[in-house]
């Protein structure tokens, strides 16, 4: 990795670290050994939310830095970081490094903010780091906000990058690093609750591929079909897995969302399996910290909400129902059902109040269900596991078979195919944490099958959000809870044997070796590799003059909004509001129209864009509507229009490599 990008990357991981080490102590007594791992994701997510309230009440993001420094600090005047105490953490650091590095690695081969939804990913970050008030402004909507999007990632990621005087070109690639080192934390940590042993199992959910990929690597197709087809798989819809997105390398909500919905999972599991032990202290810990996960899923990627939401019902269900036979006993066991979902709606109440999304359009029976065959492609490994552990209770009661008759005559067999196991699991009426996240994964992609939620997606991909958002939920629960029976299958064909200790130190680090080897063994660039951690240096070979523009507009003071280009969605246009975050007049139409609908009047933005540059005795007047400030005039607005300008009346202030940066006089 070239030098001139070391820097940032450690002052990245410092100020994670520094976020880490003032989380930890204040967890220590409630979580125990899982402290240290506790705190990683939870430190994240309760630094988001300070970060956020600080935008909201227009201070400074980096004050939500101070009081993990401060308890960090406290801590060592108080000895709270001894040598065990580190030496027992180490475990958890490089749980969190490996696969940083490994997706450093990744973004640093492929950095370019260029293809897919970049564009737009790095536009809503460069917004909010340019000027991070809440709502944060769109930046492909001049006098808009984000109220209709779920942008609480690249908040997220947008104060880390502030507070490390990282770049948002480079912030761009460090996000999904980071995504995915607290993603496996917590993983590896739900993993010490469900087993005894073989206990980074859990993790492998997020780098195994689907049957489909095996499928398209049998048949011979190249490494970008193999990637391509498996998450095309079901007709019309997009299954994407964990490990495609990050190698996909979008940093966007469902991605970034990944790490909380592990946490999220973690939390829910120690509180069931660990309620007894912990003091009122402990419990009302645990509780404050689910509902500050469950409450940031409708800023991070408001998809998951509507599972986890019912995610958490069930487990605090089975909490009270374990701990206090739905009495309400002094455990206070009742206090997840009770307490997590108003904290979690109090703990970002704000948002809420701001939110201004269309929402969905209700919910609709699902007229072509998906065909068994790609079904099965999709969730055939879990449901595989899953079934193979259900063949005791199979063979004492072949009669549950029959609940599969009632999805084929109605026309739905892969509903069938998820309603076996889920009936069988549902019979043992054990509940055990593993079963419960089977059961809970079963049942969104039975339910997947049967209902969709309306958008504006049109016909012909009515159903494709509804399998796209809600896959990926299902993917980690059913992926946990199939890898934990693995490992208890695992524990039982060892026999209580134990593998040679150094065999067993020496396999973890095979593991991170060959991590660590992959991205350079497999093709991952997609033609656009640059080597670099800045995703805005490849303009400077592919568009030199854009590129010496931008970095003149990223350095330019005050509050402004452009006049560019409009050519459409996933095109070279917008590019100049995407890399400088300054909002333009409009950006990619389809994105806007999705979020704000024909209130929006999109085409009519895109429309007055045109005449500003083709109608010289209407471009005053036409920009200063908009409240525009600069206009710009490169090489794509001269492809897009018959560019005619009153410049005796326009400022020119920039000047080279074919373009032209106007002021807009008041």
């Amino acid at each position: 990795m070239t030098g001139e990008f070391i820097l940032p990357v450690l002052l990245w991981l410092a100020v994670i670290k520094v976020l880490h080490l003032g989380a930890w102590p204040a967890l220590d007594r409630t979580f125990g050994s899982l402290a240290a791992a506790a705190a990683y994701p939870a430190s994240a997510l309760l630094f988001t939310l300070g970060a956020w309230y600080c935008g909201l009440f227009g201070l400074p993001v980096w004050l939500a830095f101070l009081p993990f420094a401060g308890a960090a600090a406290l801590a060592g005047v108080r000895r709270f970081y001894t040598k065990e105490r580190l030496r027992g953490a180490l475990t958890w650091d490089l749980a969190f490094l490996a696969p940083f590095l490994f997706m450093l690695e990744v973004r640093w081969i492929n950095p370019t903010i260029s293809y897919a939804e970049k564009f737009m990913d790095h536009a809503i970050l460069a917004s909010i780091m340019r000027q991070p008030t809440v709502p944060p402004l769109d930046p492909w909507y001049a006098g808009g906000t984000l109220d209709v999007y779920y942008y609480l990632g690249y908040w997220m990621n947008g104060a880390l990058g502030l507070v490390a005087g990282v770049p948002s070109t480079v912030t761009f690639n460090l996000a999904l690093p980071t995504v995915l080192g607290l993603s496996v934390v917590a993983l590896y940590a739900l993993g010490h609750l469900l087993l005894d042993r073989h206990r980074w199992l859990p993790v492998l959910a997020l780098f195994i591929p689907n049957p489909s990929a095996i499928y398209h690597i049998v048949i011979g197709d190249s490494w970008f079909d193999v990637l391509w087809g498996s998450t095309r798989t079901i007709e019309n819809t997009i299954n994407e897995y964990p490990i495609f997105s990050m190698l996909w390398g979008d940093v966007h909500p469902h991605v970034m969302s990944f790490f909380n919905q592990g946490f999220l999972i973690f939390l829910l599991v120690f509180a069931y399996m660990r309620w007894g032990t912990l003091s009122m202290r402990g419990r009302a810990l645990l509780c404050g910290l689910a509902a500050v996960s469950l409450g940031s899923m409708p800023g991070f990627n408001s998809w998951d909400v509507l599972v986890y939401a019912p995610v958490t019902l069930v487990f605090g269900l089975l909490v009270w129902r374990r701990y206090g036979n739905f009495a309400f006993d002094g455990e206070r066991s009742w206090m997840v059902l009770a307490a997590v979902p108003p904290l979690a709606i109090a703990a970002y109440l704000p948002f809420y109040l701001q939110l201004n999304s269309p929402g969905i359009g209700g919910i609709g029976l699902v007229p072509a269900p998906s065909a068994p065959v790609e079904f099965l492609l999709v969730h055939g490994f879990f449901l595989a596991i899953l079934v193979a552990s259900c063949a005791p209770d199979i063979r004492e009661r072949p009669y549950l078979l029959a609940v599969a008759v009632p999805f084929v005559l109605a026309g739905y067999p892969a509903a069938a195919l998820a309603a076996v196991p889920l009936v069988y699991l549902l019979a043992r009426r054990r509940f055990a944490a593993t079963d419960t996240l089977a059961v809970l994964g079963l049942s969104i992609i039975l339910a997947t099958e049967l209902v969709y939620l309306v958008d504006n997606m049109g016909e012909v991909y009515y159903r494709m959000n509804t399998i796209f958002k809600f896959y990926l939920p299902a993917w980690f629960l059913l992926g946990t809870a199939s890898l934990a029976v693995i490992g208890e299958w695992l524990r039982g064909a060892g026999g209580g044997r134990r593998m040679p200790a150094g065999t067993e130190r020496m396999l973890p680090a095979l593991a991170v070796l060959l991590l660590l080897a992959a991205p350079f063994a497999i093709n991952i660039d997609f033609g656009y590799g640059s080597r670099t951690l800045d995703g805005s240096a490849y303009l400077e070979g592919a568009h030199p003059g854009d590129a010496a523009a931008i970095a003149f507009l990223r350095d330019l003071p005050g509050d402004h909004i452009l006049v560019e280009a409009e050519g459409g969605d996933y095109t070279y246009y917008s590019r100049i509001s995407s890399f400088t975050g300054i909002p333009a007049i409009i950006g990619m139409p389809f994105h806007e129209h999705m979020w704000r609908g024909d209130e929006g009047r999109v085409g009519q933005r895109s429309a007055d864009v045109r005449t500003i540059y083709e109608q010289p005795s209407r471009t005053l007047d036409l920009a200063r509507a908009y409240n525009a400030t600069l206009l710009y005039v490169g090489e794509s607005e001269r492809d897009r229009y018959r560019v005619s300008l009153p410049t005796e009346a326009l400022e020119l202030i920039y000047d080279a490599d074919g373009v032209q940066i106007y002021r807009i006089p008041e």
